[in-house]
C-alpha cells in the first residue's frame, strides 16, 4: 500500500462532497507529473489525505482511499468540458483519473501553517519548494504517520 495527498479546491469539490457521493473519480489533473502518478503508480486500496486547497486555512480535511486504479480521463475528449485537450485522442490519451472513496472527515482542518512545523514532514512534497503547486503528491509512511499523529492529537479524528 501506498500513501498519497491530493488537493482540491473545496469551492469545486471538498471533502463533504466526497463524504456525501461516497465514491467519485478524480478528474481534471493536467499536470504530467501528477498525472503519471495517477496513471503508474496509484493502486487500489492506497491510502489519501484529502487536502483543502486554496483556502481559509488549506489544509488536510480528511481521509480518502483509491478504489479504482488510473484510467483515461473522459474529460479531456469532450469540446464542451472546461477540461478538454484538444490534442488528446481515445487511441492516444494524455490525462488520466482514478477514482476515490471517502473514509473520514476531520472535525476541523490541520492547517497548512501547523504542518510546516512538523519535522517529519521537512523533506515531504509538501513542503518542498517548487513542488508546492502539485495536486497529487507521494507520501512515505512516516509523513502519514506525522499526519495522522497531529490528526489525533488535535482530537480530528
Amino acid at each position: 500500500m501506498a500513501y498519497w495527498l491530493m488537493k482540491s479546491n473545496p469551492k469545486f469539490f471538498g471533502i463533504e462532497d466526497l463524504q456525501r457521493l461516497k465514491t467519485d473519480r478524480w478528474d481534471g489533473v493536467r499536470n504530467y507529473r501528477a498525472r503519471n502518478f495517477m496513471r503508474d503508480d496509484m493502486k487500489v486500496g492506497d491510502q489519501v489525505i484529502f487536502y483543502h486547497s486554496s483556502a481559509k486555512p488549506s489544509g488536510v480535511a480528511g481521509i480518502m482511499t483509491i478504489s479504482k486504479a488510473g484510467y483515461p480521463d473522459p474529460t479531456q475528449f469532450h469540446p464542451e468540458h472546461r477540461h478538454y485537450d484538444p490534442i488528446a485522442t481515445e487511441d492516444e490519451p494524455r490525462w488520466y483519473m482514478v477514482d476515490v472513496k471517502f473514509e473520514h472527515a476531520f472535525t476541523d482542518v490541520i492547517p497548512l501553517l501547523d504542518l510546516k512545523f512538523l519535522p517529519a514532514l521537512e523533506d515531504s512534497l509538501l513542503l518542498k519548494k517548487g513542488c508546492q503547486q502539485l495536486t497529487v503528491i507521494p507520501l512515505e509512511p512516516k509523513h502519514w504517520q506525522a499526519i495522522m499523529d497531529i490528526a489525533e492529537t488535535l482530537d480530528l479524528i
